[in-house]
């Protein structure tokens, strides 16, 4: 009786999927969702086409799949700015820098915020990219508006201070921070923003410790 051949086993995986959607993600965030091509993509990835496709979908899936990714790391740090204490210029600053480690974290420069730099171009003709750059947005205005009712129930705030207004103006600086760090701005530059920005917000607000 003939011995029968062994059975091939199926070939492994040669990609991580965390670290191919973390180099898609890279991608993205440099050129944008329009001028990734799927080449380039698959070149970041080490995938061909047939397999990014069989891993993440198409390439919308994908960018959808980065757009999803890049808001739990950046929700992890931010979080843990928002909610470490002390009074409104302190967390303010604490915030600010945070999100300025991130913009400038890129290996040729400074590139933002992946949500401003790579969402905001797609979310005008793709209503689920819109509703994530949104969703993030709201989520920051939150946390924003929560920093400024705790510094007005903490006496910090001048009396006629809008809470409203001054959380929606401390929200805004992130986006410029985005957009100034994308155009080449140094951290210099920046940090002075980051000052003139907290001191606009706090105007004369006053430690309720003195």
């Amino acid at each position: 009786m003939s011995e029968q051949p062994a059975k091939r086993r199926g070939r492994p995986r040669a990609y991580d999927p965390q670290v191919a959607l973390a180099k898609a993600t890279e991608t993205f965030w440099a050129q944008g969702y329009a001028g990734a091509s799927l080449d380039d993509l698959s070149a970041a990835t080490g995938m061909n086409r047939p397999s990014l496709y069989g891993a993440f979908g198409d390439k919308q899936a994908l960018f959808s799949a980065a757009i999803d990714a890049y808001m739990d790391a950046s929700r992890a740090a931010m979080v843990r700015a928002f909610t470490a204490g002390g009074t409104l210029r302190l967390a303010l600053e604490r915030v600010y820098r945070a999100a300025l480690d991130l913009y400038l974290s890129g290996e040729d420069g400074g590139r933002g915020c992946f949500m401003v730099s790579a969402g905001l171009g797609q979310a005008v003709v793709d209503p689920v990219v819109r509703d994530k750059v949104a969703a993030g947005l709201h989520e920051l205005d939150r946390g924003f508006e929560r920093l400024v009712a705790r510094a007005e129930a903490a006496g910090e705030l001048p009396p006629g201070a809008d809470p409203a207004v001054l959380a929606r103006v401390a929200g805004g600086m992130l986006n410029a921070l985005s957009v100034r760090a994308r155009a080449g701005e140094t951290r210099e530059q920046l940090e002075a923003t980051i000052q003139a920005t907290v001191d606009l917000v706090c105007g004369a607000a006053r430690d309720p410790a003195l």
